[in-house]
């Protein structure tokens, strides 16, 4: 049954006129709360993830809970509406369990606080914040294992309780979930930044209504909803027709040596409103690599994807969701069936970004970007070191953005704008290891008009022995180009053992031994190229070698030839004819060899086995776990 608002005073909230000045007040008034939720968690957390990296979300929503400003849309409502209790002044949630919530947080590693705001004996908001935490327990370090088959080997699972009720603190509840992390420092200081950010959040939402009266607050709140409810709806008119587009990608692997896995989604529009259906989405992994999709996230995703590409003005809130309708089977990779596990749906996050590109830009191919999203990688260094100290890294590194209609793809940068690189001298004070080479890698983003971003290679030397886990994508399947753009180069790790020995490893990793002296390269993918590469201009191509972005070899892919460090003018135009004329027709999408034709060359362009065709989790073994 759905939860119950408990109010000392049920008077109802009067819709007022709001001038447009008052209006942008409160709306840039509840962004700058949003930043300060921001500048608050990273000043009180203690864990690289979030304090250094910035892993975590903010949200201020109204008083029905719909977001009015934050990053991965609201999952209040589907929270309210499977919370058997009351919510009441005083009282603060705590959450990790995607299934409890409908998929609203996706792993078990994201603790989530939420915050009911009152004011006068009304519910008039609601702030809320989750971060992915370093450790919650399980049976790998850093709580996101590879090889399991059900959630209940992923760490410590946290259905709906009250850390305050009515404002009492619920310490013994705490003790018990800390008890279970293998770091509860870390784990106790980052909860207690996520409480912080949403208390202050909370004080700034009140202070609104004070300033400018509970109505007129409420009402700005529900202006701004409409007001993007109607931006979208331009939007979806304009931009998305009723003729049905379907579009596919895959990740990689499970980790397990199965793979690779069909994500498929056909997009129209019907009646105004937008359809996303997953229908065609391969079954869900018996690993770990499963994301139990949010309907209301994915719409949110859609949202910010259509905003960012058409009208980056428009401030993106819950207010458009009606128009969007998702449909997502169930028993699929997108949906699956308790007690599926969870923890690396990291990879299938990236790839939904790759997958609107490819529906919305179908239509519009000026618009499209290439692909590159598609993973935010992880590297995890635990073990004890010679003083007996536990130390454990969690890490997210970076990749290639792809190359867009505006210009080049960042080289090197994160999957979600707001996450930062964890600075080499913290990691080299705080971890047993040393950071060697922070490096682009030349030529690994696809060739185009516009090239596609550069991936990283960082290298690790350990220190210590101890173990080490990997969680990356696009080793298999390449991220595709648009428009004549080329597939960015692939992702690849390389272990150097200090005998000199060197190992291509799994992108899919889990508790390897590593000693002192061993020595990582933690290669990862480039994004995809945009446009014809042999109308980017040579002596763009040729700065660009100057700053090790380019090798004179790859300039070969733009059809520039360099000689004695210049451009070669005559043989750059001879060979722009050629390849010209080779090539043919540029299509839309260049995704590269098919499926087999990788799997057939696996071994010899990435040094490690094909994955084989995936075996599905029968329905018979979920009904029977649940």
């Amino acid at each position: 049954m759905p939860a119950r608002i408990i109010q000392a005073n049920e008077t109802p909230f009067n819709k007022v006129d709001i001038d447009p000045v008052t209006l942008e007040v409160i709306e840039n008034a509840l962004r700058n709360a949003r930043v300060e939720m921001d500048a608050t968690l990273v000043r009180t957390a203690m864990s690289p993830g979030i304090r250094e990296q910035g892993d975590a979300f903010p949200l201020i929503a109204d008083h029905q809970g719909r977001m009015i400003v934050g990053q991965f849309g609201s999952y209040i409502g589907p929270f309210l509406d499977g919370f058997d209790g009351t919510v009441e002044d005083g009282d603060m949630i705590f959450l990790s369990d995607p299934y409890s919530v409908g998929g609203a947080i996706s792993h078990c590693n994201d603790w989530l606080v939420l915050l009911p705001v009152f004011k006068d004996g009304r519910l008039i908001a609601y702030t809320s914040m989750f971060g992915h935490q370093s450790d919650i327990g399980g049976m790998v370090p850093g709580s996101m294992p590879i090889h399991a088959t059900e959630i209940f080997q992923e760490g410590v699972r946290i259905p709906p309780v009250k850390i305050w009720k009515k404002g009492e603190y619920n310490e013994d509840l705490i003790k018990l979930v800390m008890h279970q992390s293998r770091t509860p420092a870390w784990c106790k200081a980052d909860l207690n930044a996520l409480i912080a950010s949403c208390r202050v959040a909370a004080h700034r939402v009140v202070e609104m209504a004070e300033r400018f009266g509970d109505d007129v607050f409420v009402s700005a709140t529900d202006l701004l909803l409409d007001r993007n409810f109607r931006a979208m709806q331009q939007l979806i008119a304009s931009s998305i027709g009723e003729e049905k587009v379907s579009f596919e990608d895959y990740i990689c692997d499970d980790g397990m040596g199965f793979g690779p896995y069909k994500i498929k989604c056909t997009m129209w529009r019907e009646n105004g409103r937008v359809v996303l259906d997953f229908d065609g989405t391969d079954p869900q992994s018996q690993a770990s690599i499963n994301m139990f999709l949010n309907e209301n996230m994915m719409r949110m995703f859609f949202g910010i994807y259509m905003i960012m590409v058409f009208d980056p003005q428009i401030l993106f809130n819950d207010g458009y969701y009606p128009l969007i309708d998702v449909r997502i089977p169930e028993g699929s990779l997108l949906k699956p069936k308790f007690p599926a596990a969870l923890s690396g749906r990291t990879h299938v996050l990236g790839r939904l970004f790759d997958i609107l590109g490819g529906l919305l830009g179908q239509k519009t191919p000026e618009f499209l970007n290439a692909a590159g999203f598609s993973s935010s990688p992880h590297l995890f260094y635990a073990g004890t070191d010679k003083a007996g100290k536990w130390f454990q890294l969690f890490q997210i590194g970076f990749g290639g953005i792809p190359g867009r209609p505006l210009g080049d793809g960042p080289d090197g940068h994160s999957l979600f704008p707001g996450f930062t690189n964890v600075p080499n001298e913290f990691l080299e004070r705080y971890f047993p290891l040393v950071i060697e080479k922070y490096e682009t890698v030349p030529d690994s983003g696809g060739a185009g008009l516009h090239r596609g971003g550069n991936g990283i290679n960082m290298v690790y030397r350990f220190l210590e022995p101890g173990v080490i886990a990997i969680h990356d994508d696009r080793w298999f399947v390449p991220p595709w180009g648009v428009n004549g753009g080329h597939p960015g180069k692939r992702a690849r790790k390389l272990l150097v053992k200090a005998d000199g020995t060197e190992i291509v490893v799994g992108n899919k990793l889990e508790d390897y031994p590593v000693e002192a002296g061993d020595v990582l390269h933690f290669i990862t993918w480039g994004g995809g190229g945009w446009g014809d590469p042999l109308d980017r201009d040579p002596a763009l191509v040729l700065k660009e070698i100057g700053q090790g972005l380019v090798t004179a070899e790859g300039a070969k892919d733009y059809g520039v030839v360099i000689t004695d460090g210049a451009v070669d003018e005559a043989a750059t135009s001879a060979l722009r004819e050629k390849l010209r004329t080779e090539r043919g027709a540029i299509g839309v999408f260049d995704f590269g060899p098919d499926i087999e034709t990788l799997r057939a060359n696996c071994l010899a362009e990435t040094g490690l086995p094909a994955p084989t065709a995936p075996k599905w989790a029968t329905v018979e073994f979920a009904e029977a776990a649940e």
